[in-house]
């Protein structure tokens, strides 16, 4: 049996699978935390790593190894390769002024997204180049590179600078396709993009293909490109054309697959590429599973009782809504966005009411992304649901319904760590596609009737929402 290694270096943990290279069989899996908050010490995702190798039982035994991870978080690197300052990370929103600065200065958001595909938001990385230009000139003066998580981890397993310089950095298309200064157009960096936003144009990751070769291990072992977390999901998951990944994490993820790259002007779709050499347009919002988190210790209940409760009010919960922008939002881009409750009356403030308005905002917000979506010409006809708000018994139930589609679950998994996997797979292979898998079995399928009138009452009360005031 050949062994391959997938990573998912997550906001949240790091986690490790070890799978059959042929066939995708789970051999073992470990995990470890992340320290929490939106900017973070590289080195404890570093540390992490060890941990969650330790508890897989090492990779003595594994013949290629990936690295999928969090998008969008800058890490700068000083002319030693030392890290210049903690990374800010996706869900760092101190940056959105910074990239109200951008759009305007190109042009609008119909010339940034005709450039790379996507309009800046708080969460790429081209916006946090330009906040530490100007909020931090003296470590923006000390950026010698700027890489991304999963590029900065595969750095560090090849031996890093002291082994490779900055020539050893590499990344891949999926996860440099939302750094803001690359085209999936050109298949190239903006540099000119880079150098309006941080004032200079430091040394950047190579791109590689989807099954190139990144580097190797001090004990061989070939590396791949590694891919951003959506992505390596998307290839976990097989998606093909009119299928969804509906993904509910710390951030909620609605990703398509496509031919063709988008421009989607207005923002709320991000022209990304995927792990396969085709592309991967989402919309992403910053409200997913921490809505269930607040729902739950709100009502000082558990998850299971919180799905009970919401499958025991009616649909729509009496007119109770729930705007679920409780860290602000990407998707709409409101990033001082608050979170509210609507439509309350003594029927509606009940505890089955509230859990009901939860679980239908969540979804709600992430039916707006799959609008969104459909409004850049791309086709959806059926949705996978995974992340762990996918275990949810009352998101499963409910989601076809707010959706409009049928919805299927596939068994837990990690699938972010097993994408990156099966692209170990692929690099051992050498072929032109990746292995076939079958992880974990069949999906399970969640049909229900359309209930509009949920939308419709979510997008009044969305209209309503306040941006915080500073």
């Amino acid at each position: 049996m050949n062994l391959v290694a997938g990573v998912d270096s997550s906001t949240q943990s790091c986690k490790v699978v070890v799978r059959d290279a042929a066939t995708g069989a789970l051999v073992r899996s470990g995990r470890a935390a992340h320290p929490d908050g939106t900017e973070v010490d590289p080195q404890a995702w570093w540390a992490a790593l060890q941990v969650a190798i330790d508890q897989a039982g090492g990779l003595d035994d594994v013949e290629a190894l990936a690295v999928g991870g969090q998008q969008h978080g800058m890490v700068a690197l000083d002319a030693s390769g030392e890290v210049v300052r903690d990374a800010l990370l996706w869900n760092d929103t101190r940056s959105a002024p910074a990239a109200r600065e951008l759009i305007d200065e190109l042009g609008g958001p119909q010339a940034w997204a005709s450039a790379i595909g996507s309009v800046p938001v708080a969460s790429l990385t081209v916006t946090k180049l330009r906040w530490l230009r100007d909020a931090e000139p003296a470590n923006a003066a000390r950026v010698a590179a700027v890489a991304l998580p999963h590029d900065w981890l595969t750095w560090r397993l090849a031996g890093g600078f002291d082994a490779l310089g900055f020539e050893g950095l590499a990344t891949d298309r999926s996860d440099v396709s939302g750094t803001g200064y690359w085209s999936p157009f050109d298949e190239a960096y903006r540099l000119d993009l880079l150098e309006r936003a941080l004032g200079s144009a430091p040394a950047l990751p190579r791109v590689l293909g989807p099954h190139d070769v990144a580097g190797r291990t001090a004990a061989g072992v070939p590396l791949g490109p590694g891919a951003g977390d959506n992505a390596a999901a998307a290839l976990a998951l097989g998606l093909g054309p009119g299928d969804v990944s509906v993904s509910i994490g710390t951030s909620g993820v609605v990703a398509a697959v496509a031919d063709s790259p988008t421009a989607d002007g207005s923002g709320l779709v991000t022209g990304f590429a995927d792990a396969t050499g085709r592309y991967l347009p989402l919309a992403c919002t910053l409200n997913a599973s921490r809505i269930l988190d607040w729902a739950c210790r709100l009502l000082g209940v558990d998850y299971d009782e919180l799905s009970r409760l919401a499958l025991s009010a009616p649909s729509g919960a009496d007119g109770l809504v729930l705007v679920p922008y409780f860290e602000g939002e990407r998707t709409p881009d409101r990033p001082t966005a608050t979170a509210s409750l609507h439509g309350m009356t003594l029927t509606s403030s009940t505890r089955e009411h509230i859990a009901r308005a939860a679980v239908e905002g969540l979804l709600c917000s992430l039916a707006d992304g799959i609008d969104a979506l459909r409004a850049v010409g791309v086709p959806v006809q059926r949705a996978f649901l995974v992340g762990g708000g996918a275990r949810s018994e009352a998101v499963r139930r409910l989601a076809p319904g707010v959706l409009g589609l049928d919805v299927l679950v596939p068994p837990a998994g990690e699938y972010v760590a097993d994408g990156a996997a099966r692209q170990a797979a692929w690099v051992l292979s050498g072929g032109d596609t990746p292995p076939e898998w079958q992880l974990g079995g069949e999906p399970e399928r969640f049909t229900g009737d359309p209930q509009p009138h949920v939308r419709e009452r979510y997008a009044a009360a969305r209209e309503l929402t306040l941006e915080r005031v500073h």
